[in-house]
């Protein structure tokens, strides 16, 4: 099985550079560079912080991304350690530089995203609130294999720890620290 994920893993990377186009890499540069450090997340949470009928949900959030990166960026990528295939390029089939993080199992970018997005879905908030989330988280997830700094797996495992620390978080922190101790309208 795993011979066979690695196989596609290889495939998909090989070609993606097929479906590159210059509007488009824009597009996948933006959209990463808004997943990088979690940049976007924090401004959704400050936000919901603002309001203060979601600033329990804005809590939520901050602890999400803190167990996320935790188990991602802390234990998993450590344990793991598989190298980003970014390093195999020559510069000029770089749309990026090299991130930082020189390994790339799971897809930090992802996991925070889907880890926020899945506290939002549970935290009830409205379509038009979840609906562009999600699609963003979509993009930052799609980016990373596009711009090739991870490959496919990285990616749906990112997503599927997402998921799991955010459930987990909305689950943990409701557990913890009652709602009713903030104002909700």
């Amino acid at each position: 099985m795993f011979a066979r994920l690695k196989h596609l893993d290889t495939r998909i990377f090989d070609n993606i550079p097929r479906i590159h186009r210059p509007a488009i890499n824009k597009i996948m540069v933006t959209a990463s560079r808004l997943g990088n450090a979690g940049i976007v997340w924090w401004f959704v949470c400050l936000i919901f912080l603002i309001i203060p009928r979601w600033r329990y949900t804005g809590l939520v959030i901050i602890f999400s991304i803190g167990l996320t990166s935790l188990m991602g960026e802390g234990i998993i990528k450590h344990a793991v350690k598989r190298v980003r295939p970014c390093h195999d390029l020559s510069e000029e089939d770089k749309l990026i530089h090299n991130p930082r993080a020189f390994y790339s199992f799971p897809s930090g970018h992802t996991a925070s995203s889907f880890a926020v997005t899945m506290v939002i879905i549970l935290s009830k908030c409205p379509v038009y609130v979840f609906a562009p989330i999600l699609l963003l988280s979509i993009t930052i997830g799609f980016s990373r294999v596009y711009l090739r700094v991870h490959y496919l797996t990285d990616v749906v495992v990112g997503m599927l720890l997402g998921i799991v620390c955010g459930i987990a978080s909305v689950m943990l922190f409701h557990a913890i620290v009652p709602q009713d101790l903030f104002f909700v309208a």
